[in-house]
């Protein structure tokens, strides 16, 4: 079991400092700068935001991608130089090497544009493999089979692009898609998370003997929101990094199982497609992963599913955060020099680029109900629209990220246990998530249009 390091009391002059010193907080600004930057754009009457959110749309003949390619050229520069501008000040900031960064976000750039190209293609996504999860599967390949250049680690920010995505993503789901999920999404996804967290936490240290840390930031990544989860939660606790990397491992791969598997059950079974939406939402491990999977049904459990797991059980991470960091300081960690928690240290350690997310869609939701109809629309193809698209970058840097930075070595490196709790969890998880979906409130997600 691994060691349980005591904490120090904190400085209370470091707390401005964090303010440009912490990645969470340099998610934020560039997410809310993006944001907020967009909204001025928009309404100076430039169309600079339209101009770099490229997105490769569907075909099903290669000419038409190429097309599109060469008379976007220009797009695709400026979005790169964004992102490269954006993302090298904060990491320059934070004390990194750009001589190394660069080169390797270029690589990792490039990657992404070849895997949109190829997840647009109408044969990738009729095997589920769009952009997102292309990304993951091309990453694990890579990542596991080749051996990459020293300077791409300094590119691969898997917290940091997922960080920065989480906060856009509070953008594209303003407070009125929250409110018309109604209390039955919200009672589910209470259910949903509750009860997967605890059960992965109770296998991970009764059965398994996992440290309380480690079985913590699994149950996170199998109860709420996969990858972020994890990140957010092993955080919180002060989880080892392998222990995190270990989560997430497991967050992908499931995911990649249930892409595959929750489609078939649900044809297989003849469900609808509301609840079917809703059971993929309550069941898939990441949303990226998941939306890929609601999406080979239709927009309706594409809907369903984003009520469910990112408006209903992603909202679990600041509260889970907030919980298992206080447990942690007051449980855990053993303290020597007499000192006792503080809700100041508690706060320290909450992710806040959840702050950043709810401020992007508090700015949004104000934004569109302070205008009439015709503008609100206009708000949402020159803002809302660009937004989604980078925030959908920002994914694919990280499911990438992810990938290549992914060695499947790791999960034997530390035995069987971590699987089987993890697993302990999704053989609840599942059929939890059924016969909340399909058989008690399949009526309610019918009825969602």
């Amino acid at each position: 079991m691994a060691q349980v390091e005591t904490s120090k009391p904190t400085s209370p002059s470091s707390g401005w400092s964090d303010l440009w010193k912490k990645e969470d907080y340099w998610a934020v600004w560039l997410g809310l700068g993006v944001v907020i930057a967009a909204i001025i754009l928009w309404t100076s009457g430039s169309s600079f935001m339209k101009w770099v959110a490229i997105s490769v749309p569907g075909y099903t003949e290669f000419g038409k991608a190429t097309s599109y390619i060469s008379t976007h050229v220009s797009g695709i520069i400026g979005l790169y130089l964004l992102f490269l501008i954006l993302f090298s000040f904060a990491v320059k900031v934070l004390g990194h090497k750009l001589s190394q960064f660069i080169p390797g976000f270029t690589v990792l750039y490039i990657m992404s544009v070849l895997v949109t190209i190829v997840g647009s293609w109408d044969i990738m996504k009729k095997y589920n493999l769009e952009a997102p999860l292309l990304a993951l599967a091309v990453g694990l390949i890579i990542g596991n089979f080749v051996k990459l250049p020293k300077f791409m680690d300094a590119s691969l920010r898997t917290e940091f692009f997922v960080k920065t995505g989480i906060v856009l993503m509070g953008a594209t789901l303003p407070f009125t898609l929250i409110m018309q999920s109604g209390p039955v999404a919200f009672l589910q996804a209470t259910i949903i998370a509750v009860t997967t967290y605890l059960t992965i936490y109770w296998a991970g240290t009764r059965l398994f003997g996992l440290d309380n840390r480690f079985s913590a930031t699994l149950a996170a990544g199998g109860s709420i929101c996969g990858v972020s989860a994890s990140i957010a939660i092993g955080g919180s606790v002060k989880a080892e990094k392998q222990h995190v990397s270990i989560s997430i491992s497991l967050v992908i791969v499931w995911a990649i199982v249930m892409i595959f598997a929750l489609p078939i059950f649900i044809k297989a079974l003849g469900i609808a497609p509301g609840p079917a939406g809703a059971w993929i939402g309550t069941s898939e491990f990441a949303d990226a992963a998941g939306m890929a999977a609601a999406a080979s049904i239709n927009e309706q459990a594409i809907k369903t599913f984003t009520l469910m797991k990112v408006v209903g059980r992603d909202m679990f991470v600041g509260i889970w955060c907030f919980v298992m960091a206080l447990v942690s300081i007051t449980k855990w960690e053993k303290r020597h020099d007499g000192t006792k928690p503080n809700a100041g240290e508690i706060w320290l350690r909450f992710p806040k680029f959840v702050l950043g997310f709810f401020v992007a869609s508090i700015i949004i939701t104000l934004l569109v109900a302070s205008v009439d109809a015709t503008t609100s629309a206009a708000i949402n193809a020159q803002v809302i629209g660009p937004i989604k698209v980078l925030r959908g970058w920002a994914f694919i840097f990280t499911f990438l990220s992810i990938g290549l930075t992914t060695r499947f070595r790791e999960l034997t490196s530390v035995g069987w246990k971590p699987f089987a709790a993890f697993t302990t969890g999704v053989l609840v998880n599942v059929p939890l998530g059924y016969i909340l979906s399909v058989i008690v409130m399949g009526g309610y997600w019918a009825m969602v249009k």
